[in-house]
């Protein structure tokens, strides 16, 4: 069995990304080439890396525990290897050494044992070690144990979801046509696809393939980067598609460029549409955040206030709109003016996204610092610091206010999604947690509301998407995927969720009774 460094550096690079170290993974993807490699990332499962290394280390192990003579003593070595240990040749030694004693140690109590007792019942069998207390090899190496038993009546039946298969890499993120069931995804794979989930659709499996390509010698060829980011326009009509390979670009609902947006000097992070559907917003690596004409295609202002890599933006109106970045800074800025209207500063490591809430008066901001926190244009301090998250927040989302809503007065509610496996709902107005939602394994990349408030989504690398009551935090629905789960989203109409994975695959649960 052999290994190449384009492997090597492949599965690296994967777990830079499944650690949300997005940035370092990207500089390591350039500098390594991995766009050039021919490894197939949908065929590489999760954690790859790790599970190399556990199986390296119990090879080490199984061989410290080989007898002179060849012959393997029936038991496991006095205790686990660490990584670093496993490669320190001395400490293998030692530990060999030690193992050696303390086998000849035991085969002569066994001894003595035998001829004194006879045959005693509870002697380890076979010779079998007993370490920690833990019989012959039985430890568990993954920390967080076996799935969890999710209860059968909220488990999701096979006929309620729909899996949608054609993306030939990781499918980053996924959104929902405003206005009809037509659901976007964008993919490492270097495409988009719309899928036609429409009830009078025939073929319920339509997928429309979005190819990103960047003109080379007077021609079209895949740019071979991630769709990173994508957002429907608020009639439905056209798509916006942000890329690792610099580009903006808007898609006709039918699947046909209507333009392309070029000014970034590097990968676009995020991009959204305001709400006249007039201008699109996008920010990118090069540490600035663009204001786009949607019908002519060109810049109408860039604004260079980052001193690094502009993460997430957010609209506070149809001229006003909110920026984060690693420079652990939030900027406020307005179309037409040439300095920041208001800068929040408070975070101390990346604010990963933000926030405004329904009625655009609080923004709110997550970040690597483990804390979220409440903004207003009213004070330079933030209103909340809510500390509860053990591991990075990844990103939040706000409940829906209005009229038909869990929230038709004020009392809004903020939900957090954190590298610490869990979920956490906020009372904003009292700065409180009201329910932190546990059942996942692994990281949580992403949270949605259902349009009514009501039912929260969450998608996380442990392949499952759990759906809770926001009221009782109840789970309620809950669905087991093929693929790590990176992004969950409710249709206009709250009866379907989509959720992209790490395999591939998009998949729709049905949550009409």
């Amino acid at each position: 069995m052999s290994i190449t460094s384009d492997e090597v550096n492949f599965l690296v690079y994967r777990y830079l990304q499944e650690s949300g170290f997005t940035h370092s993974a990207f500089t390591f993807g350039i500098e390594s080439h991995i766009s050039q490699s021919n490894i197939n990332g949908t065929l590489v499962p999760p954690a790859a890396l790790i599970s190399i290394l556990q199986k390296g280390l119990q090879y080490v192990e199984a061989e410290i525990s080989i007898n002179e003579d060849g012959t393997v003593f029936d038991g496991r070595p006095i205790e686990s290897l660490s990584l670093i240990d496993a490669v320190m040749p001395d400490v293998v030694q030692t530990r060999q050494q030690a193992f050696r004693d303390k086998l000849a140690q035991q085969h002569a109590t066994c001894a003595v044992s035998a001829s004194t007792s006879g045959n005693q019942s509870n002697a380890p069998k076979n010779g079998e070690a007993t370490v920690n207390g833990e019989e012959n090899g039985t430890y568990n190496m993954n920390n967080h144990g076996e799935p969890m038993e999710v209860d059968g009546d909220v488990e999701i039946p096979a006929s309620k979801s729909t899996v949608l298969r054609g993306h030939e890499s990781e499918v980053f993120i996924c959104a929902w046509n405003p206005v009809s069931d037509l659901l976007a995804s964008g993919s490492g794979d270097s495409t988009a696809r719309i899928w036609n989930l429409n009830e009078n659709n025939s073929s319920s499996s339509t997928q429309l393939v979005l190819r990103h390509c960047i003109r080379e010698g007077g021609q079209d060829v895949p740019s071979n980067k991630d769709v990173t980011s994508l957002d429907w326009n608020s009639e439905g009509t056209l798509l916006a598609t942000g890329s690792y390979d610099g580009f903006a670009r808007i898609w006709t609902k039918d699947g046909n460029l209507a333009s392309t947006l070029g000014q970034h000097k590097g990968p676009i992070f995020a991009l959204k549409w305001n709400k006249k559907g007039n201008c699109i917003l996008s920010a990118g690596v090069d540490k600035t955040t663009i204001i786009w004409d949607a019908n002519t295609g060109e810049a109408k202002q860039q604004f260079p206030f980052h001193s690094a890599p502009a993460l997430d933006v957010d609209w506070q109106n149809n001229t006003t709109f909110a920026s984060c970045s690693t420079d652990m800074c939030i900027h406020v800025c307005r179309l037409g003016s040439d300095r920041p209207l208001k800068t929040f500063q408070g975070h101390s490591n990346e604010v990963n996204a933000i926030k405004w809430d329904p009625s655009g008066m609080l923004l709110a901001s997550c970040s690597d610092d483990m804390t979220l926190k409440i903004w207003s244009m009213k004070q330079e301090s933030c209103v909340h610091d809510l500390q509860a998250h053990s591991k990075e927040i990844y990103t939040i989302k706000w409940s829906p206010t209005g009229p038909g809503t869990n929230n038709p007065n004020s009392n809004i509610m903020l939900a957090s999604a954190s590298f610490d496996s869990t979920v956490r709902l906020w009372d904003v107005e009292r700065g409180a947690c009201i329910h932190t939602l546990t059942k996942h394994q692994e990281p949580v990349y992403s949270v949605a509301f259902s349009p009514d408030g009501k039912h929260l989504a969450s998608g996380s690398f442990d392949k499952c998407v759990h759906i809770w009551n926001t009221t009782t935090g109840a789970l309620v629905h809950s669905y087991r995927g093929t693929g790590g789960i990176f992004e969950v989203c409710w249709n206009s109409t709250g009866d379907k969720v989509g959720a992209s994975a790490s395999d591939g695959s998009v998949c729709v649960l049905d949550l009409r009774k």
